[in-house]
């Protein structure tokens, strides 16, 4: 990869082929298979034995750690089995493997079944959290910063459709395992589309011939000697941290504090994934590519602001519109920290940088969710607990704020009319 070239004043016109909407049927599927276990927690809670009011909430929290682990050790391995059998193939597998967990947890009969069905989703999400973006960005490497944010935008429909229809049918009587093998049947349906052969339409770009394990070895060490890239690295952390916190406690926060009512949760929820729905769709049509620090930097000030309201709140009502809030200047965090993480490091692989920065992101979700969780447990009260998610964000503003001030225009890039946004991007120790 060269410097990047000078964009157009004008964005040009979206375009989508087959490989995006198997791109958006998978961060659906992936967001179902997500969420629906949180929105359930409470009622699944009492079913397998370790109620949230009695203590329960770090077991809850845990539920997400343990699914963590499983997701770090197979990003760390995806760069390799894409480079041997191409991403497309790599995802559409993960998928199917998330899927088959999904469905175990559906009909777990006790707390241990259902933590160890979740390591196994784990492992294939995370493949698919490490090569989503990239897969994305090799259909479209001129303008990867939009098509990045749209495609997930996806995840965010999937979070609001699964939390509104969980939530509903929870308080119908509809039985949470019924619901959660829904999630399961349709990460299948995703895994079909990214698999079968291609009849019409052009093939997913692949590269030509097998990468060696020697070279993505390479290409790993070439990142990590990088500075710049644990500035990063760290910004993923936290930018994981502060999203999934919302979006995993939301409901839970809502039945314990507010109101004792599945369907109230699942609102919750999908005031906050519609936020993010419409603020990764709505950047994903009108953000520049060189704009992106400064969408990230007074998003995460806003989304610090916002969220730090959210354990004053006593109205229902008033705290679904602070978590819509919340979600628009949320929606950027995740795609837009890797996108513009790769114009700051425009000469190492792509593919492994989205790998290894997702590496920092899942830790960070399950981190943070469990230590939610546990404080919740020692408090007894998740308000307290809810300062963790404008900290996240605050920290996130922070990194992105010195990432901002080391940038050095360079007198005979300037003088080329180069773009000078990335001009210290290769400091390597």
């Amino acid at each position: 990869m060269g410097l990047p070239v000078k964009e157009s004043a004008f964005l040009s016109k979206m375009t989508f082929g087959r490989y995006d909407y198997a791109a958006f049927t998978t961060f659906f599927s992936y967001a179902a298979g997500s969420v629906v276990l949180p929105v359930a927690l409470v009622p699944l809670s009492k079913d397998l034995g370790f109620s949230l009011e009695e203590g329960g909430m770090a077991a809850g929290g845990a539920l997400h750690l343990g699914r963590t682990l499983p997701m770090v050790a197979t990003i760390l391995l995806c760069g390799f089995a894409a480079g041997r059998w191409g991403k497309r193939r790599t995802m559409g597998t993960s998928v199917a493997v998330m899927g088959l967990g999904v469905l175990i947890c559906a009909w777990a009969p006790v707390y241990g079944v259902l933590f160890l069905a979740l390591m196994i989703a784990g492992m294939g999400e995370g493949m698919i959290e490490g090569l989503a973006t990239p897969f994305v960005q090799s259909l479209h490497p001129q303008e990867p910063g939009r098509y990045i944010n749209f495609t997930h935008s996806f995840w965010s429909i999937g979070v609001m459709v699964t939390v509104l229809a969980t939530g509903g049918l929870i308080s119908l009587g509809v039985p949470w395992r019924a619901l959660v093998t829904a999630a399961a049947v349709l990460a299948f349906i995703a895994a079909a589309m990214m698999l079968l052969p291609v009849r019409k339409g052009q093939p997913y770009p692949e590269h030509g011939e097998p990468i060696r394990g020697k070279v993505v070895w390479g290409q790993a060490k070439e990142i990590i000697h990088t500075r710049h890239f644990w500035l990063f690295f760290a910004a993923m952390f936290v930018a994981g941290g502060g999203e999934f916190c919302l979006t995993f406690w939301c409901a839970s926060y809502i039945q314990l504090s507010i109101l004792d009512a599945a369907w109230a949760g699942g609102v919750g929820t999908a005031c906050f994934a519609g936020g993010m729905f419409l603020g990764r769709t709505g950047w994903g049509y009108l953000i520049k590519q060189h704009q992106l620090k400064q969408l990230i930097l007074l998003s995460a000030l806003a989304a610090a602001a916002i969220t730090f309201l959210i354990p004053f709140l006593t109205s229902l009502w008033m705290l679904f519109c602070v978590l819509f809030l919340a979600g628009i200047a949320t929606a950027p965090f995740w795609p837009s920290v890797q996108s513009y993480c790769a114009d700051r490091l425009p000469t190492v692989d792509t593919t492994m940088l989205f790998i290894l920065l997702s590496c920092a992101g899942i830790p960070g979700c399950g981190f943070f969710t469990w230590l939610m969780g546990y404080i919740g447990n020692q408090t007894g009260d998740l308000r307290v607990a809810f300062y963790l998610v404008p900290a996240c964000f605050l920290t996130l503003a922070a990194l992105i704020g010195c990432d901002w001030l080391s940038t050095r225009p360079r007198a005979e890039d300037t003088a080329e009319g180069v773009s000078t946004d990335y001009a210290d991007d290769t400091d390597s120790e």
